[in-house]
């Protein structure tokens, strides 16, 4: 079963760039969240961000700035949490900050 027809019920951690292009590329909505363990915010968000995975269709991927600074800096991720948006490979949205679970909903609605 390839990712692209698999129904994702919880995020995935991103292995490095080409992961993430070849997620992002292969699904219709994809949500990355940009995200620290030192990071309280991201803490805040992390359930919101599980409960979209499983509630919505989009695919969620999560991307550690520590594990991964070079492909945060060549995305300009310049603080966490970050959350972009991709709709058909493209990047659509992109939020910075602790987010409200029924307006990340309503992005992805809006890009499906």
């Amino acid at each position: 079963m390839s990712s692209s027809t698999a129904e994702q019920t919880e995020p995935i951690h991103v292995e490095d760039e080409a992961h993430l292009d070849e997620l992002a590329g292969d699904n219709a909505v994809v949500l990355v969240d940009y995200y620290a363990d030192w990071c309280g915010p991201c803490k805040m968000l992390e359930p919101t961000v599980e409960e979209v995975a499983e509630e919505t269709d989009a695919v969620v991927l999560k991307v550690d700035i520590d594990e991964l600074q070079e492909l945060a800096q060549d995305r300009g991720i310049r603080s966490v949490p970050t959350l972009e948006f991709y709709a058909d490979g493209e990047q659509a949205e992109r939020l910075v900050g602790v987010q409200d679970k029924a307006d990340l909903i309503v992005t992805i609605d809006d890009l499906s």
